[in-house]
């Protein structure tokens, strides 16, 4: 049992379910703890530099009020054409983001940084998967964009929900898709012995 103020062992600094998802199912114990940092604030550079550095603001806005615990922070966005595609704030613009979509071969990068400032440890990169959509039919649209859950996806779509309907193939990692690349955060972690078969509570 941890004591009192005693500081957690690892943080999520993200409010994502879907990252949150990912971790249970890699059977981690960790706490989460969102990040405040406005992404508003950061001038949009190369998409791999750009995911990459909001994902090191957040692990490091977490790791600041923490310094004594492994913090994990990241960014996803999609890419096609050197258009990078965020959240929709409408059925409109989820409908304007499936259609450029629809047949084509788009990118999705995540960056993600692992840093714990006690043990002047800092780790970050980003991932990328390749995804091809099917040709989507103005019907499919108008049905998936009317489920809503188009409207909190990078790309208005989630491949791990009703929008795997969508998606004829990845090249590369899919739970990068889905918003964080466990093989790769795992593979650290246990490298810096934050998890493994000996980690009592962060078995997996």
């Amino acid at each position: 049992m941890r004591k009192v103020n005693q500081s957690p062992t690892l943080i999520l600094a993200s409010q994502s379910p879907r990252r949150r998802y990912l971790l249970k199912q890699a059977g981690l114990n960790f706490t989460v703890i969102p990040s405040n940092f406005d992404e508003n604030s950061v001038s949009l550079s190369s998409p791999e530099t750009y995911v990459k550095f909001l994902a090191e603001a957040k692990a490091h806005d977490i790791s600041n009020k923490y310094p004594e615990s492994w913090v994990i922070g990241a960014d996803t966005i999609v890419l096609i054409n050197d258009l990078i595609l965020g959240k929709p704030a409408s059925r409109d613009e989820a409908r304007t983001m499936l259609k450029h979509l629809s047949g084509q071969t788009h990118r999705v990068l995540t960056g993600y940084c692992i840093c714990c400032q006690a043990k002047e440890e800092n780790f970050s990169e980003t991932i990328t998967t390749e995804v091809l959509f099917k040709n989507l039919t103005d019907k499919e649209i108008e049905w998936y964009i009317h489920t809503d859950e188009p409207f909190d996806k990078a790309g208005a779509y989630a491949i791990q929900g009703l929008g795997t309907f969508i998606v004829k193939s990845i090249h590369g990692s899919y739970t990068n898709v889905v918003g964080l690349p466990i093989c790769e955060v795992i593979e650290f972690l246990i490298k810096k012995g934050v998890a493994g078969l000996d980690r009592g509570n962060n078995k997996f």
